[in-house]
């Protein structure tokens, strides 16, 4: 959930790291550090906060000087955040970096304090340090298989041994991490956005492989020694994607990205009007043949696989259970070898959905990994993978990938659809097309911007709201509600109109701000009755709608309207505004938009 980097080069080591730290400061962090060799010996500097602590920290006591190091963003687990419990750790001898959880370091720490070991921090991470400490005895390889003998859990770690200046270790359980290739310079990183300044290229660590970086080669080996040859991976984005382009924030220069990354995922996908997905591995026999979908995945990407089951289901007629992964393993799913279990994950690492992913494996089911980070885990081990084109998603709210994943969602429904018989090649045809036209109506969308801005302002003072819809609009107010909490820390919470009367409107007080959704034509009259509920006790109702909608001021204060199109459809559309009035109503209040608090991008620990 945290960040690492490491260089070996010519280049001053500190500024790299520092700079590859900010480039990561996306993914969520309350400290940080470095650790440089200098002089022979390995110096240490971290600080609790942001980066710009430890910058600061460093003019004052001189920053360390050399070139070769490693450097880290942590995000508490185990111990507040504090200078002692940042990164790195260990001593004299041996100092990590350390992403992941060790879930028996308990045990290791009372062993280490048996052996004479001292403990300054409260980190599952300082136990690995004094370890690696205690085995080392001249060879780093060695030191390193005998410690992956001994820990249990996940782990990327970046290692400095004193007796080797000149070079930095890695190893990774779970955990991502890549080794990037640069010329007379190499690297390692959480994900390729540090490196991109200086490469494209990078190697992918697999489990408890030991890299050995320098400055003029990488070795990787097995724990045994065993070198092993490694695939050079490219990325295919460069440095100027993860930079925000002239937009105050990532978020709003996501959110206007967002027609452009779902042409990018559905042009190649779709071929002579039909949707294709056979270039994944996923052909029309074996979608005839499922019997059952599992869509399994996290926060807004579960969100996503909601908006797919009702797509699938009212489609294709085929049953689909929605889970949250955290959750899947431990309800004992009754999975069968004829279903298909779906992975949704932007980064591709989360680790709830990759232990689901392993279960679903072992109960002999097919697994599709719906992915946008290319080479993660997610995407390697699945049976099938359809990677999401959204280029870097860098705030931590997401917007694009989420609307990437619907596209995929919505492809997979009409080709399913169309294998089971349940629709027509026309109707498939029809339904392709208008998906395909969705990029063109989502700049019209994004032209709404200062109406929503106006609805943020009515929300900034609130201290907490509903969300409300019925059918695919509570699915979408699920999403909507995420967005408002997460990043500007009201309280929010979604219902399904038709349930408010159930228990939930005895929340609802005067001039309480309420946002409901209604762009399902079906469902509207019963909607608008329920708004009006709401509206009887006091409520500020703002209603997102389509433009071909009349509806009063005795149901609504205020309305966003977007463009109609087939009700399947229309989430795509209608998630915009909501991202929207998330983003203005956090700038509003001054938030860290693009970093909310306590909050990290990509979730690599369960």
């Amino acid at each position: 959930m945290c960040g690492i980097v490491g260089y070996v080069g010519k280049r001053e080591c500190a500024d790299v790291l520092v700079d590859g730290l900010k480039r990561l400061e996306y993914r969520g962090y309350d400290s940080s550090g470095i650790a440089v060799f200098q002089n022979g010996k390995i110096a240490v500097e971290k600080s609790k906060g942001k980066l710009v602590d430890l910058e600061s920290k460093m003019e004052k006591q001189g920053k360390p000087q050399g070139h070769c190091g490693i450097g880290h963003t942590r995000w508490a687990t185990h111990g507040e955040p504090s200078d002692i419990n940042s990164h790195p750790h260990g001593n004299k001898r041996v100092t990590i970096v350390h992403n992941g959880i060790i879930e028996n370091y308990r045990q290791i720490k009372e062993f280490l304090i048996g052996q004479g070991y001292g403990f300054e921090s409260e980190t599952d991470t300082e136990t690995v340090a004094k370890l690696l400490d205690y085995f080392y005895s001249g060879d780093p390889i060695e030191t390193i298989s005998k410690m992956i003998d001994k820990v249990n859990g996940s782990y990327a770690l970046g290692i400095l041994f004193r007796d080797f200046p000149d070079t930095v270790f890695a190893v990774r359980k779970e955990s991502p991490l890549i080794i990037g290739l640069g010329e007379g310079e190499n690297f390692i990183a959480s994900d390729v956005t540090p490196i991109l300044k200086y490469t494209k290229n990078y190697y992918l660590l697999e489990y408890n492989e030991i890299a050995v970086i320098k400055e003029d080669s990488v070795t990787i080996c097995t724990p045994e020694g065993k070198e092993i040859h490694k695939e050079v991976h490219t990325a295919d984005w460069d440095v100027d994607a993860a930079e925000k382009g002239g937009y105050e924030h990532f978020m709003l220069k996501e959110i206007n990205e967002q027609p452009v990354a779902i042409k990018t995922t559905i042009a190649p996908r779709i071929q002579e009007g039909m949707p294709y997905l056979e270039e994944s591995g996923l052909t029309m026999e074996m979608l005839k043949n499922y019997r059952r979908i599992f869509v399994v995945a996290c926060g807004t990407a579960m969100h996503a696989g909601l908006v797919g089951k009702y797509v699938i289901e009212k489609l294709a007629r085929v049953e689909v259970t929605v889970d949250i992964a955290s959750e899947f393993r431990y309800r004992d799913p009754l999975i069968e070898k004829e279903d298909l279990v779906i992975l949704i994950s932007q980064s591709g690492e989360t680790a709830d959905t990759y232990a689901a992913l392993k279960m679903a494996k072992e109960r002999g089911a097919d697994t599709l990994g719906i992915v946008n980070v290319k080479g993660s885990t997610i995407a390697r081990e699945s049976d099938i993978v359809i990677y999401t084109h959204a280029g870097p998603e860098i705030s931590v709210a997401s917007t694009k990938a989420y609307s990437v994943q619907l596209s995929i969602m919505y492809l997979l429904a009409f080709e399913l659809a169309y294998a089971k018989g349940a629709i027509s090649k026309e109707r498939c045809m029809e339904l392709t097309k208008q998906l395909a036209d969705i990029p063109e109506k989502l700049n019209e969308v994004l032209g709404i911007k200062e109406r929503c801005q106006f609805i943020a302002s009515r929300l900034v003072n609130a201290e907490s709201l509903l969300y409300i819809g019925r059918g695919l609009d509570y699915a979408l107010s699920m999403e909507g509600s995420l967005k408002l909490k997460e990043i500007s820390y009201i309280h929010s919470e979604s219902y399904a109109a038709g349930e408010l009367k159930h228990g939930t409107i005895s929340l609802v007080t005067e001039d309480m701000p309420v946002i409901a959704v209604a762009t399902q034509s079906n469902l509207l009259e019963k909607t608008i009755s329920n708004v009006k509920e709401v509206k009887a006790r006091g409520a500020k109702v703002n209603v997102i709608c389509t433009e071909d909608v009349e509806i009063g001021k005795d149901v609504a204060n205020h309305l966003i309207k977007i463009p109609k199109m087939e009700d399947l459809l229309m989430p795509l559309l209608a998630a915009v505004p909501m991202q929207y009035i998330a983003y203005y109503t956090a700038v509003l209040k001054g938030c860290d938009v693009d970093q909310p608090r306590n909050l990290a991008k990509s979730v690599t620990v369960e």
